[in-house]
């Protein structure tokens, strides 16, 4: 079984250590063949233990120093301080995790939607949140960037990882309704598609919302859907009838 992680970093993050891990390099079989980090998918529970493990010890942390919180698609966000006790933290409902605290590494599990992680390091302050389209619209973008601001960052750099790309969202009238009626220059992140329904570019709404918080932002350009060797995807297990579908992780650390 091939044990060795593949994990994309991108150079506006260069000053901490961070990474988007794809499925390559873990333990799960099956549906989850690979790097499956969700403790909520049906995946052998054992095996995820193996997976979050290594992606620990690829960030250089223990692995019970893996930090991450119940997502929910909410725009709440989690401010980690040493007081914290990650079991509590991993239990608590939110998308999005900050602190200043050294030797944890914050990390979020995705399955087509943006992992973005975030960081100024010259204050020693990093971030991740969870932002799918829900989340996204909701606020958790802002919502994390302000949480890193009450910690002393000022400088904010962020990168989104693999997400679904526009050519493979298709979404109904009523879900870019919705967008609309909380602004109608929304209508920028939508296309029409080739069966006459609108395509949605979640990344774009993401850099979009990450660079309206004054935060200097790129998108890794890498498709969930459209890389099924490299990325699970949520929408692809759909289309596919599967029972589950794996979780990516995404991590970063001072």
């Amino acid at each position: 079984m091939q044990t060795t992680l593949e994990i994309l970093t991108h150079p506006l993050l260069r000053d901490v250590k961070h990474g988007f891990f794809t499925r390559k390099g873990g333990a799960s079989s099956g549906l989850f063949s690979g790097l499956n980090c969700g403790r909520r998918s049906t995946d052998q529970a054992e095996m995820v233990v193996v997976n979050r493990a290594r992606v620990a010890t690829a960030m250089g942390v223990s692995a019970d120093a893996l930090a991450t919180v119940k997502q929910v698609h909410s725009a709440d966000v989690v401010t980690l301080t040493d007081d914290h006790r990650l079991p509590v933290v991993a239990a608590t409902e939110a998308d999005g995790i900050v602190t200043a605290r050294r030797g944890v590494a914050l990390a979020v599990l995705t399955a087509d939607c943006q992992p973005i992680l975030l960081a100024d390091a010259r204050a020693g302050v990093i971030g991740a949140c969870h932002a799918g389209w829900r989340g996204a619209l909701e606020g958790i973008i802002g919502a994390t960037v302000e949480a890193m601001r009450g910690l002393g960052a000022d400088r904010v750099r962020a990168v989104i990882g693999p997400t679904i790309s526009q050519r493979a969202y298709e979404v109904g009238p009523d879900f870019m309704d919705r967008f609309l009626a909380e602004d109608p220059g929304y209508g920028r992140f939508f296309s029409g598609g080739p069966n006459g329904r609108p395509m949605f570019d979640l990344p774009s709404f993401g850099l979009a919302r990450l660079r309206d918080a004054g935060v200097e932002a790129e998108w890794s350009g890498h498709c969930t859907y459209s890389d099924l060797h490299r990325f699970f995807s949520y929408r692809r297990a759909t289309h596919e009838s599967q029972a589950d579908y794996g979780r990516l992780i995404s991590a970063i650390t001072l």
